[in-house]
């Protein structure tokens, strides 16, 4: 009975225990349908166990009708390893993903992508920082890439969701899952303004320890780069920046407060040789992107932070308010003003948006 190539690489992707630079090995040898076709025999011959020959000889045809149904029930694609859309970048890595499972707008898949990758526990700087740069990347046409968690990657997905076409979310379960399940109406959005998500995961699969790494692979894979905004030393995005690495693929990094234990995994790829990251021009000149010429709102941008600049230089109690949570005592300490007056205008200042207050204080906005 003849199998069609979605079957054929589903079956080849469910072969345990065996590499995907071998498995692309045996479909260059045989062809993707006669590698199903072989002997026994011919299989071991070419190294595989009992097990593994008995997988390609006499594959389970009814798990894989199984798993293709509940593709179709989810609302997801199949996208498998020759087909046109299936990026470029990703067939370069070692291990690339057979087949992935895609939700959306698959053309994505094909443009200029950039990583951006941090901590779960972001601090606020970090985020807004996060949100912006997203932000003027994706109206310069870059597909911002991350992988739907919370604190950084979240604020990815978010500043690239003021533009349509705009995002990627890799994830590490199912497509007919969302994790964490927080985000599911971040999911809808992205969905909403023709993004794209995807995994090289079955549908019913739950998160799990182990899938995470995986799925970094796979974010920096389909990515010029990765920026990595906040991290500390043992971390997931530490991960992902390996990746690149063994990829070849370019390494940015925001630098941090000293102080600040999310900024040491930053501070160290920065004298690993990662290129240090202040704006989205710094990204762009290095990887020599094509881009339109610079957008109003980075225009607006930089008026903001003139205006800002301003505001600090004749305002003593603004300028008295770290990048870093300053406790209202500090602030007294050193604007020379009393406790009452200071509370009054860091409560103006946080209205029109020049501080915020967080946990321990307060915080000098952008």
């Amino acid at each position: 009975m003849n199998r069609t190539k979605t079957e054929c690489w589903l079956a080849l992707k469910l072969v345990q225990r065996l590499a995907i630079h071998k498995k692309l090995l045996l479909v260059e040898t045989f062809g993707l349908q006669g590698l199903f076709s072989q002997t026994h025999e011919k299989l071991l011959s070419c190294g595989l166990s009992i097990k593994q020959s008995q997988q390609l000889h006499s594959p389970n045809w009814q798990n894989i009708s199984n798993i293709i149904s509940q593709a179709q029930q989810c609302e997801c694609e199949i996208l498998t390893f020759e087909q046109d859309n299936y990026p470029q970048l990703l067939k370069e890595i070692f291990d690339p993903p057979l087949v992935l499972f895609t939700k959306g707008n698959q053309r994505l898949l094909t443009k200029q992508q950039l990583a951006i990758v941090g901590s779960r526990a972001a601090t606020f700087p970090a985020l807004d920082f996060t949100k912006n740069i997203a932000r003027q990347l994706a109206q310069q046409n870059i597909i911002i890439t991350s992988g739907l968690a919370l604190g950084i990657d979240a604020a990815a997905h978010t500043g690239a969701l003021t533009v349509a076409e705009s995002t990627i979310a890799v994830v590490a379960t199912g497509l007919d899952s969302v994790y964490p399940s927080r985000h599911r109406q971040l999911a809808k959005e992205i969905l909403a303004k023709k993004g794209l998500i995807i995994s090289e995961f079955l549908p019913g699969t739950v998160a799990k320890p182990g899938h995470f790494p995986r799925r970094n692979r796979l974010i920096s894979g389909l990515s010029l780069g990765v920026l990595v905004v906040e991290a500390e030393i043992k971390s997931g995005s530490l991960i992902t920046a390996r990746c690149a690495l063994e990829q070849n693929r370019e390494v940015f990094a925001v630098p941090g407060s000293v102080n600040n234990p999310k900024s040491k995994g930053c501070h160290w790829l920065i004298k690993q040789g990662a290129k240090l990251i202040e704006g989205s021009a710094d990204i762009i000149n290095e990887l020599s992107l094509c881009v339109p010429s610079c957008p109003i709102d980075e225009i607006n941008d930089k008026k903001s932070q003139q205006i800002c600049q301003q505001d600090l230089f004749i305002d003593p109690l603004l300028a008295s308010v770290g990048y870093e949570a300053t406790a209202v005592d500090i602030v007294v300490s050193r604007c020379k003003l009393s406790i009452e007056e200071v509370l009054t205008r860091l409560t103006i200042l946080e209205l029109k948006g020049l501080v915020s207050a967080v946990p321990g204080g307060y915080l000098k906005l952008k």
